[in-house]
């Protein structure tokens, strides 16, 4: 008998993989689905980065393998994007890594740094992707808890009491997801400082920095944070790009070359068309993401109006493209909850806990939802059928 790897065995498929299943065979049985579970940009990109893709068709380069580190013009675009939003100086040839999306960037770290049995330190709640990709490479996962009354940001005191002999590396992400706390330069000061007493390689997740977020920071701000650190970016959110597949890792050239002899050996390079509408998408100025902010403003506001028809509590300041919101107390189970909406509202609503325990007892709404499908989910819970 043929049998899959043991490694299967500790990893489940991703919940929206199976999910959306459910919500496409209900959709095809004539259900007016509006699915607000998801977190893909329902908006386009801007016009000259489309344009870009178009014209690069042409170019004589267009269709042949392309470098495992990206286009140079690529690159400097990048260097320059986090010079001028962030401050960071970054060397275009050594420090910056282009990626197919930020996802398989997990992997390719995960790959590059972690031996069998080393320990990881994942967020609770968190992408679920950190623990099923430590599972994959045969490292052990190690949670620490983020909650409300900590503002979403990690324990210290409750860390230090661990034993870290064996952590290798550590997951964090902030502007956060799903809680929407966007986190303060104090703590990314904090995270560093640990990284650097504990010797642990500490990734920032950052793909929402942009998103309704009038401060956005990198991790590579801090000082001293290139010798122990990572920033996972992506132009999937901020310019409408999801299905792009357009990430980067930034840091030190010793742990970029690392990682890029996983990748140089995972894919034959990005397609040209598609780097080059991402320098055009690296060049948009304050106007796109004040005008994108707008729009999701807008759909947030509306969303809030439906958390509170559902008992809701949420926090307004939070930011990203989520709604984290708070079950009221009578409900038991996040995922009970969220079934009941969706076969007799048939309205998709993401349960906390596919985040982790943590987020029992909380839901998450996309913001990637137009107005007018908010509008008709609050309508019916006002009328019901």
């Amino acid at each position: 008998m043929i049998t899959t790897a043991r490694r299967l065995d500790i990893v489940q498929e991703y919940y929206f993989s199976h999910k959306l299943r459910q919500v496409r065979q209900l959709m095809a049985d004539g259900k007016p689905i509006i699915n607000m579970g998801i977190g893909s940009p329902d908006l386009a990109p801007a016009k000259n980065v489309i344009e870009a893709i178009q014209n690069a068709m042409n170019d004589e380069k267009a269709h042949e393998y392309q470098s495992y580190q990206g286009l140079p013009e690529l690159r400097q675009g990048i260097a320059d994007f986090y010079k001028e939003q962030f401050g960071v100086t970054l060397d275009y040839n050594l420090e910056i890594l282009p990626l197919m999306g930020s996802k398989e960037g997990i992997m390719h770290i995960s790959m590059a740094f972690l031996n069998e049995d080393d320990e990881v330190l994942i967020p609770n709640p968190g992408y679920p992707t950190y623990e099923s990709v430590t599972n994959l490479v045969q490292a052990k996962a190690i949670f620490y808890d983020l909650k409300a009354e900590n503002n979403w940001e990690p324990d210290f005191e409750a860390l230090e009491q661990q034993d870290l002999s064996k952590v290798k590396l550590m997951w964090v992400n902030y502007p956060n997801m799903p809680t929407g706390a966007n986190g303060t330069k104090k703590l990314l000061e904090k995270l560093v400082a640990f990284a650097e007493k504990h010797q642990i390689l500490l990734i920032n997740d950052n793909p929402y920095s942009f998103v309704l977020n009038d401060k956005p920071m990198s991790i590579l701000e801090i000082d001293g944070a290139k010798e122990v650190a990572l920033e996972l970016n992506s132009l999937s959110k901020t310019f409408n790009m999801a299905g792009w597949r357009v990430g980067m890792v930034l840091g030190k050239a010793e742990f970029i070359d690392a990682i890029l002899k996983v990748k140089s050996n995972m894919d034959s390079g990005m397609f040209y068309g598609i780097q080059k509408g991402a320098v055009e998408a690296l060049k948009l100025e304050k106007e796109w993401f004040d005008a994108q902010n707008e729009i999701y403003n807008r759909r947030r506001n509306l969303i809030f109006e439906l958390a509170d028809k559902l008992g809701c509590e949420y926090d307004k300041n939070s930011v990203g493209m989520f709604v984290w919101a708070k079950l009221p107390a009578n409900v038991t189970s996040a995922e009970d909850f969220i079934d009941g909406i969706l076969l007799e509202k048939h309205i998709f609503i993401t349960p906390g806990t596919i985040f982790g325990s943590n987020g029992e007892g909380y839901i998450r709404f996309s913001l990637c939802v137009k107005e007018e499908k908010i509008r008709e989910a609050i309508e019916r819970f006002e009328h019901p059928s």
